[in-house]
C-alpha cells in the first residue's frame, strides 16, 4: 500500500472504538482496518501470494489501495487466483477480456505488465524464484516510524529490488511500488512503534 493519508496533523495513532491503536489510515474503514489488522505486514512466502501482491501493488499505481482492496476478488475471479502458469498462456483475447471487465481496474499497460510478470516468475524458477528473489533484499533494519510522515516511500533496497526486477523482465515495478511491495509482505516493519501491530511478523520485534 502506498503511502496516500495527509500528513498536515500527523497523530501518529489513532484508537479504535475497540480501544487498539492503529495509523489514521487503517482507523476507519472496515475494509482497510480488517486488512490493517489481518494481512498487512504479515510474511508472504511463496510464489503465488508473492506474484498476487506484485500485480496488485501495480494496479495500485495513481490509485487508493482502498479501490484495489475493495475489487481484490474481481481481480481474483478475473486473473485466475494469479495463477502465474495461467496468465503466462494468456492471449490477445484475454487482454480484451480484461478491458471489457468493469469490475476491475481497465488499464491496458497495467493488464500486460500482469501478463508479462507472469511469465518472467516462470521464468525466474530456474533460478532462486520469484519469492527466493524477492526477500533477498530484506534490509539489516527496519524503519522505526513514530508519526505517518517518518516511513520513507522507497529505499536502496526497494531501488535495487526495482531494477533486478526490470532486469528480469517484469513491469510496473518501481521502487516506490516495490517499497509498498516490502511493506505489505512483512519484509520491512512500518508499523507505527505504538500501533497494536508493530512486530507482529515476527520477523521484526522492535
Amino acid at each position: 500500500m502506498t503511502q496516500e493519508a495527509s500528513t498536515t496533523a500527523d497523530p501518529g495513532v489513532v484508537v479504535g472504538e475497540d480501544g487498539l491503536p492503529r495509523p489514521a489510515w487503517a482507523a476507519v474503514d472496515p475494509l482497510l482496518r480488517d486488512y490493517y489488522d489481518c494481512e498487512w505486514g504479515m510474511p508472504v512466502t511463496d510464489e503465488r501470494g508473492v506474484y498476487e501482491r506484485v500485480s496488485l501493488e501495480g494496479f495500485q499505481a495513481g490509485l487508493s489501495w482502498a479501490t484495489i482492496l475493495r475489487k481484490r476478488p474481481a481481480f481474483r475471479t478475473a486473473f485466475n487466483d494469479f495463477d502465474p502458469d495461467v496468465i503466462a498462456a494468456y492471449t490477445e483475447t484475454d487482454v480484451e477480456r480484461l478491458m471489457a471487465d468493469a469490475c476491475i481496474v481497465r488499464n491496458r499497460q497495467k493488464i500486460q505488465a500482469t501478463i508479462a510478470n507472469a511469465r518472467a516468475t516462470i521464468r525466474l524458477r530456474q533460478d532462486m524464484g520469484l519469492a527466493g528473489l524477492v526477500w533477498s533484499f530484506q534490509p539489516e533494519t527496519t524503519p522505526r516510524p513514530q508519526v505517518f510522515a517518518e516511513i520513507p516511500t522507497k529505499s536502496a533496497e526497494s531501488i535495487a529490488l526495482s531494477k533486478e526486477l526490470r532486469r528480469r523482465g517484469f513491469a510496473f515495478v518501481g521502487p516506490t511500488t516495490m517499497y509498498a511491495l516490502m511493506e505489505a509482505i512483512g519484509i520491512i516493519d512500518t508499523h507505527l512503534l505504538d500501533s497494536h501491530r508493530r512486530g507482529s511478523s515476527g520477523i521484526w520485534t522492535s
